[in-house]
């Protein structure tokens, strides 16, 4: 297979769905939206305390449910408790996603996972596994990445990296993200690298692999981005070639 020519590069990818103020990000509603205009989804998952697999981004409820708590402490019982943004719309689980989506457009899932690898990682790929439309994954996890390069090397899996600057983050973390030192051991498909750092000379080293570059935010950004890059993560317009 010639990943060049697969959607993770011909296709531009909505972030969190294609969101707006009617549909909040990572929601039923964002999902339709970018369904409808035919975009592929890129969206997060996180492993709750019950063992469910929700699709929200931040650690944090307060953001995008003013509610106070952790993700982690949920519970699939209680995820009707949380409305996105004062909206109808809940926080789904990633098979109320997998079942509206149903592969009319790809999928890119990024997995949120600082903790140990393997739990979050074998009950998702049990699920991708009877899921019959295209995906693909992607974390800032090195080891995520290697542990599905181990387990499921048919799974097109995509390192996440940046320059992380301002973000609390101990140096040689940022230092080897950075660098995507890692890359040697989990042998990523693609790499997903911060819009706002590129060109530089560490995605250069693999020019070999598609490079993808997040979050394109205007019609602007993407006009400078996209000489450097082969595709774009972008939210909040519609890009126009």
């Amino acid at each position: 297979m010639d990943i060049f020519k697969t959607w993770l590069v011909e296709r531009c990818i909505a972030h969190r769905g294609l969101h707006n103020e009617i549909y909040p990000e990572n929601s039923l509603g964002a999902f339709e939206n970018a369904i409808k205009n035919g975009y592929p989804i890129e969206l997060d998952v996180h492993l709750i305390s019950d063992g469910t697999i929700v699709v929200f981004h931040d650690d944090i409820l307060s953001r995008m449910t003013k509610k106070d708590g952790y993700v982690k402490n949920l519970t699939k019982e209680n995820l009707g408790d949380y409305n996105l943004l004062n909206t109808k719309y809940t926080i789904p689980t990633i098979e109320e996603v997998l079942k509206l989506v149903n592969g009319q457009v790809p999928i890119l899932i990024e997995i949120k996972n600082t903790s140990k690898v393997g739990d979050l990682e074998s009950k998702l790929l049990k699920i991708l596994n009877s899921y019959n439309g295209e995906f693909a994954i992607q974390s800032f996890n090195p080891f995520v990445i290697k542990w599905f390069k181990d387990n499921a090397p048919n799974i097109l899996r995509g390192q996440l990296a940046g320059f992380f600057k301002g973000e609390k983050m101990p140096f040689i973390q940022k230092f080897a993200l950075k660098r995507m030192l890692l890359n040697k051991k989990s042998k990523p498909d693609f790499i997903a690298y911060d819009a706002r750092n590129v060109p530089n000379r560490f995605v250069k080293k693999y020019d070999n692999l598609p490079l993808l570059v997040w979050c394109v935010k205007s019609q602007e950004e993407y006009m400078k981005v996209v000489k450097y890059c082969d595709n774009i993560i972008f939210e909040n317009f519609e890009p126009k070639i």
